[in-house]
């Protein structure tokens, strides 16, 4: 299972009956939620938070906030945000950054890409599906935006 937060994600398995948190390969159960780009690539979690301060307009986080909602809700909800935007033609958000445009859709597709590296690494082996949480007052725009988000990082929602 995967809880994508708003700060930060984690991943978490049943073993003997038991949940564990999956942490990564130095000893740490949580991932900000956070990813920078840059022009060649980009980096999620920790390493990315380390450039929010240099780099704030390259460095998208708490996108779960911004998933499911027009561009115009995002500015009027949170009108202090560091990040260049542009409309997409249906008039949801597009974070303009290094790498290009991308939506909330992709930014959190980085963040459970990485969460499924750590648990194929963990578990030795490819993830026959995940469950995602998400917090009881979505609504359908933003739990499909969470669920897009999971096919563009390769898992199967269960």
């Amino acid at each position: 299972g995967i809880d994508l937060g708003t700060t930060n994600s984690l991943v978490a398995t049943v073993r003997s009956g038991q949940a564990e948190t999956l942490p990564d390969h130095e000893g740490r159960h949580l991932l900000p939620s956070v990813v920078h780009y840059q022009q060649q690539g980009h980096t999620v979690g920790y390493a990315a938070r380390d450039n929010a301060a240099q780099d704030t307009a390259n460095t998208i986080s708490s996108v779960k906030r911004m998933m499911g909602r027009s561009l115009a809700d995002i500015q009027a909800r949170y009108p202090h945000l560091p990040y260049r935007f542009k409309a997409s033609v249906n008039g949801l958000p597009m974070i303009d950054t290094a790498a290009g445009l991308l939506n909330p859709v992709r930014v959190s597709a980085d963040i459970l890409k990485a969460l499924a590296a750590r648990a194929s690494e963990s578990l030795s082996g490819e993830l026959d599906g995940v469950v995602i949480t998400v917090p009881a007052y979505f609504d359908d725009a933003q739990r499909q935006g969470t669920k897009d988000a999971a096919r563009l990082a390769g898992l199967h929602v269960l």
